[in-house]
């Protein structure tokens, strides 16, 4: 299976944010978006579930033209999008959260063991890191074939930040991540990488080929701003 944009382009009012753009993410198999704020990662995780339309080009899911497949109908078929911001019900409890997706949610508990004693607390008092446990959990707990993540480990600690990165390598689904660079606990793991910059992909390969690339991405690693964990 492969989830793909095909000369994809997306316009905001007069702004071209997409510049046709081509890339393809397989199943099982990681694919990570690199980028800064701008270059239009974002845009393409939106493009790919459908929260946004294109305005050219083509979506395509497993052989099947989806560009006109609604977001809802597109989670129907197993797509999780984990946004970088409103990915919870913040007037809920984290129990609330998790019983939206599934009655039965051990498995958020193991993959987020801090969870378990925030289960009574409103999602909206969660640091950001917790927010994002609790979000990436949701997504877990819905056995999706295929996950769209923005910054996955934003505000968490480096510790819990590496298990999320294996966890969501682990994953026998189509994963897709949006980040500013390559995290470092994916360097040992085999991964598509693109690079966007104003629109357009300017580096395509794999994670290993990005360290020798002339003008890959390769800025330093950026601390979360409330690391959680």
């Amino acid at each position: 299976m492969t989830l793909s944009l095909r000369h994809a382009r997306v316009r905001y009012g007069p702004l071209e944010a997409l510049h046709g753009i081509t890339l393809a993410a397989p199943a099982p198999g990681l694919t990570v978006l690199l980028g800064r704020n701008g270059s239009g990662r974002t845009t393409t995780l939106r493009a790919l579930a459908g929260t946004l339309p294109l305005s050219a080009g083509a979506v395509v899911w497993d052989g099947v033209d989806v560009t006109r497949v609604p977001a809802y109908e597109r989670a129907r078929r197993g797509l999780c999008l984990v946004p970088e911001r409103g990915a919870v019900f913040g007037s809920l409890t984290v129990r609330e959260n998790l019983e939206l997706t599934a009655r039965a949610y051990d498995r958020a508990l193991d993959a987020y063991p801090r969870l378990a004693g925030l289960l009574d607390h409103r999602a909206g008092t969660l640091s950001g890191g917790e927010q994002r446990m609790l979000a990436l959990s949701r997504g877990l707990l819905a056995r999706p074939r295929v996950v769209l993540v923005d910054e996955a480990a934003q505000g968490m600690s480096l510790a819990v930040a590496a298990r999320t990165y294996e966890l969501l390598a682990a994953l026998d689904a189509c994963v897709v991540l949006a980040e500013q660079r390559l995290p470092p606990a994916l360097h040992g793991h085999p991964a598509l990488v693109y690079e966007l910059r104003r629109g357009a992909v300017v580096f395509s390969g794999e994670a290993a080929e990005l360290r020798t690339a002339p003008g890959a991405a390769r800025r330093p690693p950026r601390s979360g701003s409330r690391p959680a964990g």
